[in-house]
C-alpha cells in the first residue's frame, strides 16, 4: 500500500513510517545488537572490539538493469511484497510473526536503473527476531523467481551457481581503461601457482619464488592449523603491502577450494614448514632451477590438453561445478604462460582473466568438482619453471593451440546458457580472447594436429624433433612480421 504520493517524502512523513517501522520493537522492549568487528592486519581477520551496535533493521536494494524501463510504483509495491514475503519477513512464510516493512521508490542509480530500498525491521508482531541466516542465497532466491515472474533480465549467474568476481570503482579506475587491476594481476600470479602446484606445501613455496608476500592465517591456539592464507605484492620502499586473502581474489582460489583440487595427495599437516616459513620471512634455500623442453615433455602436455578437451566436449553446459574448474585450470594455464612470456599484461593475460571470472561460484564451496579433468597441470608446471632467457616458443605455441581449442568449446557451451547482461559480456570476452590468442599464433606443421579434432594421443613422429625445431623458426618470424611482443 503507497502512504504517500509526493516525489520526496517530508521530514515529518518520514518520521511517521519510522515510527511504524520500530512499533514491536518498542512495544516489546526488545533490542536487537550485533558484536563490532574490526580488520586485523596481523592475522587478515576480522575480530571482535567488545563492542555491540543496533541491528535490528535488515536492509536491500532492488535495481533494474541501466537500459530496462522504468517501473511504475503499483509495479515495484507488488515487486516489493512479493520479495519480503520470499524472504519469510511477511505473508505466509513468516508463519504469523510478520516484521513492519516498508519500500521506498528511489528512481535511478548512478548507473541508469530504476531501483527500490527495503527496509525491515526484525522484531515481528510476536516480540521474536526474524531469521536472516542465509539471507543472500534466500535473497538471490527470491529475485531469481521474482525475475522469471515478471519478465525481467536474469542477474549474472544466477541460474548457474555463479557470481562475478567483484572490483572496486577506486582499483579499476586506478588501473585505468582495459587494464588489469592489481587485485586481478595478484589473482592471475596465485591461480597460476595453484595449477601448478600439485600439493599445499608446492603452492606455497611457488607462491614465494614468484615475489609474493604469504601470510597465512592460523586457526585459534597455535600454529598447528592453518585455515587461510593472504598474499600480497612485494611493495616498492616505504610502501604498505596490500593484502588479499585467497577467497577474495576468486572463490576458486580460497583455500578450501584448492584443497579440494589437490585432492587426498596434499595432506594440510605437511605444508607447515612452508607456512611457517612465510611467516616468519625466512628466505627461500636455493633457487629454482629452469625447466628442460625436451620431445617428451612437449608430447605429454599436448596430450594431457587434448584428453582434457575431449572430455570437455561431452560436459552438460549446464553443470556450473564443472566449468568453474576448468575455467579456473585454464585460467591458471594462461596465466602462467603470460608471466613468463608477456613483459606487461597482455593477450594471455586478458585471456586467463576472461575465464577467471567465469569460474567464480556464488557459494564458497562447490560439491562435486571433477577430479579427472586435471590435465593442464603439466602445461602450468613447464611455464612456471622456465628459466630466465629460456626459449619457451616451440612449447608456448603447442600449448596454446590446445588452448585455443578450449577457450572455442567453453565459449560454445555458455553461449547456450547465458541469460545475464555481465554473463553476455564475460562470454563475449573469452570469445574475443580466443580471436586474440589464435591470432598470435603461427601456422602449425601438420604432424602436430592442429586443425583437426585433438587426438588422444601425439602421434610418435619421429620426425618431431625437426619439426619442433621449424615451429620455433617460424613463430619467431611470424612474431616480427606482425609486431608482437615476446
Amino acid at each position: 500500500m503507497s502512504w504517500y504520493s509526493t516525489d520526496t517524502l517530508s521530514k515529518a512523513e518520514a518520521n511517521e513510517i519510522a515510527g511504524e517501522l520500530d512499533r514491536f520493537g518498542k512495544l516489546y522492549g526488545v533490542k536487537v545488537t550485533k558484536p563490532v568487528t574490526e580488520f586485523d592486519e596481523a592475522t587478515g581477520q576480522r575480530v571482535p572490539t567488545g563492542e555491540r551496535r543496533d541491528a535490528h533493521v535488515w536492509h536491500c536494494s532492488l535495481s533494474l538493469a541501466p537500459d530496462h524501463e522504468p517501473l511504475g510504483d503499483d509495479r515495484w509495491g507488488q515487486i516489493a511484497r512479493e520479495f519480503v514475503e520470499a524472504m519469510g519477513f511477511d505473508g505466509p512464510s513468516a508463519d504469523g510473526a510478520v516484521c513492519q516493512w516498508a519500500a521506498v521508490h528511489h528512481g535511478e542509480t548512478k548507473n541508469g536503473g530504476d531501483h527500490i530500498h527495503l527496509v525491515v525491521n526484525l522484531v515481528t508482531s510476536d516480540g521474536t527476531v526474524a531469521d536472516v541466516r542465509n539471507d543472500y542465497r534466500r535473497a538471490s532466491a527470491a529475485c531469481a523467481a521474482i525475475e522469471e515472474r515478471h519478465g525481467l533480465e536474469v542477474v549474472d549467474g544466477r541460474h548457474q551457481g555463479r557470481s562475478a568476481r567483484p572490483e572496486t570503482y577506486t582499483e579499476t579506475e586506478a588501473a585505468g581503461v582495459g587494464q588489469m587491476t592489481y587485485t586481478a594481476r595478484l589473482a592471475m600470479t596465485v591461480r597460476a601457482v595453484a595449477a601448478a602446484s600439485s600439493n599445499e606445501a608446492e603452492f606455497v613455496r611457488m607462491a614465494r619464488e614468484e615475489g609474493l608476500w604469504v601470510r597465512p592465517r592460523f586457526a585459534a591456539g597455535g600454529q598447528e592449523h592453518v585455515t587461510g592464507y593472504a598474499v600480497a605484492d612485494r611493495p616498492a620502499h616505504g610502501q604498505t603491502a596490500v593484502w588479499r586473502s585467497g577467497g577474495k581474489l576468486g572463490r576458486d582460489l580460497s583455500l578450501s577450494r584448492l584443497r579440494m583440487a589437490w585432492g587426498e595427495g596434499s595432506r594440510p599437516e605437511d605444508a607447515l614448514d612452508e607456512w611457517r616459513a612465510a611467516w616468519r620471512g625466512q628466505p627461500l634455500p636455493g633457487q629454482r632451477r629452469g625447466a628442460q623442453l625436451d620431445d617428451e615433455t612437449l608430447r605429454q602436455m599436448w596430450g594431457d590438453l587434448a584428453r582434457v578437451n575431449e572430455q570437455l566436449a561431452k560436459v552438460d553446459p549446464e553443470n556450473g561445478p564443472v566449468w568453474s574448474h576448468v575455467a579456473g585450470q585454464a585460467a591458471g594455464v594462461l596465466g602462467a604462460w603470460s608471466l613468463r612470456t608477456e613483459n606487461r599484461p597482455g593477450e594471455l593475460a586478458r585471456a586467463s582473466d576472461a575465464l577467471a571470472r567465469s569460474a567464480q561460484t556464488q557459494r564458497r564451496t562447490v560439491k562435486g568438482t571433477p577430479s579427472k579433468l586435471t590435465g593442464y597441470r603439466s602445461a602450468a608446471r613447464v611455464a612456471m619453471a622456465l628459466g630466465a632467457g629460456m626459449d619457451s616458443r616451440t612449447a608456448q605455441v603447442i600449448i596454446l593451440r590446445q588452448l585455443v581449442h578450449t577457450l572455442r568449446t567453453m565459449s560454445q557451451a555458455r553461449s547456450q546458457v547465458t541469460r545475464g547482461r555481465v554473463e553476455r559480456r564475460e562470454n563475449e570476452r573469452i570469445a574475443d580472447a580466443l580471436k586474440r590468442v589464435q591470432a598470435q599464433l603461427p601456422a602449425a606443421p601438420p604432424s602436430l594436429g592442429v586443425g583437426k579434432p585433438p587426438a588422444k594421443h601425439l602421434p610418435l613422429d619421429p620426425a618431431l624433433p625437426r619439426t619442433v625445431q621449424q615451429t620455433s623458426t617460424t613463430t619467431k618470424e611470424t612474431a616480427a612480421e606482425r609486431g608482437i611482443e615476446r
